[in-house]
């Protein structure tokens, strides 16, 4: 972690970096809706693990630009960019990739698989049987893929965009809960507004489509993930942090007795995962809106979408028709605001 600010002119100096640094930022922002109609957040989500290397999860009826948002970002960003439909009959070679049997050379020469791109696209990543869910999760955790008996590594930067369908149900195979975690973010993708809508039908049927333009490479992203570990966080929002996280394993030692209710509720809380996963984010966030120092806003941004899938539930929420999210919302009520 980077050294904390100690004078006015540090602070200052790094202000105007950061600044400097994320001014692509809003250029990135633009070019992709001129493809993309509304989705904001998910968006954002998707360059806030760009920029901390993390992956997300998305959850949202097929429809909802998903595929479109990533494929714009990968030509925005002059990014490679790879897709996989998950289907129950997937092997994890499909994904990795497997060695083939070269009868000129005579030896077996691997053949890379999609994953090795720099934005890769899991398609309804739940339709897959557990083998090749976990052969995506290792990838994801130790960004490197052994074929055979050759080991590489994958393409830098690495993002992992994963797409849950959650109307269907059947034939799906849930991702392990405890390595679920490895997200660092699950969001969940709503519906457009009637104005939103109303754009999108327009664009579809009346050749009002957009291109989006190149406006930075790898170079200018990873400079600029440099930058993202140097923003300050104060004692007191690290404080915070620590305290929401430990609100999911203790309801009823944080808060003032306010979450005492949620410790039945509760089966098992958030990992150091979660810590770590604010701490990026929350930083990434304040990158976002050009500023050196992360806020207690940034961290409530950011926050449901780190930590619900990262709290499971006992059955006895499930039969008061509890979710996940509110949960986390309860807890964000509760937790002191520094």
């Amino acid at each position: 972690m980077s050294e904390s600010p100690r004078s006015a002119d540090d602070i200052a100096a790094l202000a105007d970096k950061i600044k400097s640094e994320s001014a692509f930022v809003d250029a990135v922002l633009r070019e992709v809706q001129k493809v993309i109609v509304g989705q904001r957040t998910m968006i954002e989500r998707v360059l806030i693990g760009l920029l901390v290397q993390g992956h997300v999860l998305l959850e949202g009826v097929p429809g909802l630009a998903k595929t479109l948002t990533l494929t714009t970002l990968a030509r925005v960003l002059r990014l490679s960019f790879g897709r996989v439909q998950f289907t129950p009959d997937l092997l994890p070679g499909d994904l990795t990739g497997t060695s083939i049997w070269d009868p000129v050379e005579r030896r077996f020469e691997p053949r890379k698989g999609p994953l090795f791109a720099n934005l890769l696209l899991a398609d309804e990543v739940n339709r897959a049987p557990a083998k090749v869910q976990s052969a995506l999760l290792e990838a994801m955790q130790e960004r490197r893929v052994t074929i055979g008996t050759a080991t590489f590594e994958l393409p830098k930067p690495f993002f992992v965009m994963a797409t849950q369908n959650p109307v269907e149900q059947e034939g799906t195979y849930p991702l392990p809960e405890a390595q679920v975690d490895r997200f660092l973010m699950k969001t969940v993708v709503g519906f457009p507004t009637r104005s939103e809508e109303r754009q999108i039908m327009e664009r579809m049927t009346e050749g009002h489509e957009a291109a989006a333009e190149n406006v930075v490479g790898p170079e200018e992203l990873e400079r600029a993930a440099s930058c993202v570990k140097q923003i300050y966080v104060d004692d007191k929002i690290k404080r915070y942090l620590v305290d929401l996280v430990f609100a999911t394993r203790e309801p009823v030692e944080v808060g003032g007795g306010k979450l005492k209710d949620l410790a039945p509720l509760i089966a098992y809380g958030a990992s150091p995962r979660a810590s770590i996963s604010l701490n990026l984010a929350a930083r990434a966030h304040a990158f976002l809106q050009h500023r050196a120092f992360v806020t207690p806003d940034d961290v409530k941004a950011i926050g449901l979408d780190v930590l619900r899938h990262r709290v499971a539930l006992t059955f006895e929420a499930e039969a008061q028709e509890l979710s996940p999210d509110d949960v986390v919302r309860r807890i964000f009520e509760a937790v002191p605001v520094p």
